[in-house]
C-alpha cells in the first residue's frame, strides 16, 4: 500500500481509532487538527480534546484553530502538501480553500447510512427513530452538509438494546477499518449522494433527555438507550433528578394518568404503555439497579411524577 502524506481533523473519542488505524497503516501524519482546548473540570481550566491528547502523546503536530475561514490558516493548512485529509468528527466548517487544498481532497467518516441522518447526532437519532440499522459512509467532502459522493458504506444492525455507547464504539472501529480500506483501494470510485430520504440529524439537548410521560413507552424506552451516556434521560421526584440508564417497557394500563407509578417495581404510565427503569443513578451516587434505589430512596405507588412544562 501506498504511504499517503495526510492530515487528520478530528476532535472527540470517537475519531480516535480511525487516527490510529492510519498511523499503523503508514501513513504520514503530517498534521491533527482538533478544536481548541475548553474550560473543564471543577477549575475550568483549559482541556485538550481526546484526538489532540493522543496526537501529542505521539508526538504528532497539533493545530487548534477556531475557524478554518482565515486566510492564514488556509495558507498553513495548504502547505503542508498534503495527498488527503481525513476528517472525523472535527466540529469545525471546512471552506472551499481547504477542500480542494489535498491532491486527494478531504474524505469525512460519518457514522450513518448517508443521506439519512446528516448532521452532528447520527447515532443517536437513529435510535431514537427506531431504525434497524446503522453504518458508517466514507464520504468526500463538498461545501455542503455531509452531501458529498460517497466512496464507501457498510450496514450494522441497531440491537434491541444497543446505546448510544455499544453503536458509537461498534462504528468508530468500522470507520477505523474502512478509512484505512478506501485509501489503499486505487480503483474506488465516488457515486453521487441522492438527496431522497435525506434526513437530519441535529445537536442534542439535555431538555430533550427529560422523560415526558405523555410519550408512548417505546420512544422513552429508546430515549434512555439514545441519551446514554450524555446526556443521561432522567426525571424528578421529590425535587431529586434520576437519571435512568436502562428500562423495558412494561405492561399496558388502561386508566392511570401519564407519570403515575403503577407498581413496587417503579413502573410508570405513559400516554402509551408503561415504561420500568431497570437501572438508575441519583445525583452524586454510584448506579444501581432499580431495587436497590427503591430501598433507600422510597417512591409510593399512585405518585404522580411532574411532567416537562411543555412536550419534549
Amino acid at each position: 500500500m501506498t504511504s499517503l502524506r495526510l492530515a487528520f481533523m478530528g476532535t472527540p473519542n470517537f475519531a480516535v481509532p480511525a487516527l490510529q488505524a492510519l498511523a499503523a497503516a503508514g501513513h504520514e501524519i503530517a498534521a491533527v487538527y482538533s478544536q481548541p482546548p475548553r474550560p473543564a473540570g471543577r477549575g475550568q481550566q483549559p482541556k485538550p480534546s481526546t484526538v489532540h491528547a493522543v496526537a501529542a502523546e505521539q508526538g504528532w503536530p497539533v493545530r487548534t484553530p477556531e475557524s478554518l475561514k482565515d486566510p492564514a490558516a488556509q495558507r498553513d493548512f495548504a502547505a503542508l502538501a498534503l495527498d488527503v485529509a481525513v476528517v472525523v468528527a472535527y466540529g469545525l466548517l471546512l471552506p472551499s480553500p481547504i477542500l480542494v487544498a489535498p491532491r486527494l481532497g478531504c474524505l469525512n467518516i460519518h457514522a450513518s447510512l448517508l443521506p439519512r441522518w446528516r448532521g452532528a447526532a447520527p447515532i443517536q437519532r437513529a435510535i431514537l427513530a427506531g431504525d434497524s440499522e446503522t453504518g458508517v459512509t466514507i464520504m468526500q467532502m463538498d461545501e455542503g452538509l455531509d452531501t458529498g459522493p460517497i466512496l464507501a458504506q457498510r450496514t450494522v444492525p441497531i440491537g434491541a438494546t444497543d446505546t448510544a455507547a455499544t453503536v458509537h464504539d461498534t462504528l468508530a472501529a468500522l470507520g477505523a477499518e474502512m478509512i484505512v480500506a478506501t485509501l489503499s483501494d486505487s480503483a474506488l470510485t465516488a457515486r453521487p449522494q441522492p438527496d431522497e430520504g435525506a434526513t437530519y440529524a441535529g445537536k442534542l439537548s439535555r431538555a430533550e433527555a427529560r422523560l415526558d410521560w405523555r410519550h408512548s413507552a417505546v420512544d422513552l424506552e429508546r430515549r434512555v438507550r439514545a441519551f446514554s451516556p450524555w446526556p443521561g434521560a432522567n426525571f424528578t421526584v421529590n425535587g431529586e433528578t434520576v437519571k435512568v440508564l436502562a428500562a423495558e417497557v412494561g405492561l399496558d394500563h388502561d386508566t392511570a394518568a401519564p407519570g403515575t407509578v403503577l407498581d413496587d417495581r417503579l413502573t410508570i404510565a405513559c400516554g402509551d404503555g408503561a415504561l420500568r427503569p431497570t437501572r438508575v443513578q441519583r445525583g452524586g451516587r454510584a448506579a444501581c439497579d432499580t431495587a436497590a434505589f427503591l430501598r433507600g430512596f422510597a417512591i409510593p405507588v399512585g405518585t404522580c411524577l411532574p411532567l416537562p412544562e411543555a412536550p419534549a
